[in-house]
């Protein structure tokens, strides 16, 4: 995923939305969400890099932050968190040296992802939730429905549920929202909800059709119809 850089982030995540062909969407998809989460969060940081460059701690954090990046971008989750003892200091030394910058507040939405794609719910959880967001309209709600999509994974639907819609309703946007709404859809089919599933279907399919995922709700609306 990280090596798409021509792509806008809005594109790159629609390569990452036509994931519906299951019935085990939430659980199949998680960390191709998360991967696509990132790949927002690398574009957006490699714009920032250029015209937001600071003197002091955080251009220190910067610097530091690269390695464990490059880490990251290869899915070597272990070395992106905790380095490997020569170049890469890893996001946990980040957040805690470079405390109140904002790399290191970005090395915690990093963390969350690495915790979430190795399975570690929990940690992954306390990273996200001590991620500060920005009013930005892809990082802010994808990084609300990754939140999301841990308690999910935890047996916390409520909460995941919650959260979910939240995010769908801050990003408002065709290439997210209908992603989020569409897990949201389906943990409402797993609590047997299939009324407020089919909603979110008919939600999806008339206010997002531009969607890649609108063309396919007939299915799922016939199928919560039935």
């Amino acid at each position: 995923m990280a090596k798409k850089k021509e792509q806008k982030p809005e594109e790159a995540i629609a390569l990452d939305v036509q994931l519906t062909k299951t019935e085990a969407f939430i659980e199949k998809n998680l960390k191709k969400i998360l991967i696509a989460i990132a790949v927002v969060v690398l574009v957006v940081v490699a714009f920032f890099a250029y015209n937001n460059y600071i003197n002091g701690k955080n251009a220190n954090a910067e610097k530091a932050i690269a390695a464990s990046q490059e880490a990251f971008a290869q899915q070597q989750y272990d070395k992106a968190l905790n380095g490997d003892g020569a170049v890469s200091i890893g996001f946990l030394r980040i957040i805690d040296e470079y405390s109140g910058t904002k790399t290191a507040n970005l090395a915690k939405l990093y963390a969350a992802i690495c915790y979430a794609n190795t399975d570690k719910y929990d940690e992954a959880i306390k990273m996200f939730e001590s991620f500060s967001q920005k009013d930005d309209q892809m990082i802010s709600p994808a990084s609300i429905a990754a939140l999301g999509n841990c308690y999910v994974q935890k047996g916390d639907n409520k909460k995941g549920l919650e959260l979910l819609l939240k995010a769908a309703k801050e990003a408002d946007n065709d290439a997210l929202s209908p992603v989020f709404m569409m897990q949201a859809a389906k943990v409402y089919q797993i609590e047997g909800q299939d009324d407020k599933a089919l909603e979110l279907y008919k939600e999806i399919k008339n206010k997002y059709f531009r969607s890649p995922l609108a063309g396919e709700m007939d299915k799922y609306i016939e199928a919560v119809t039935k």
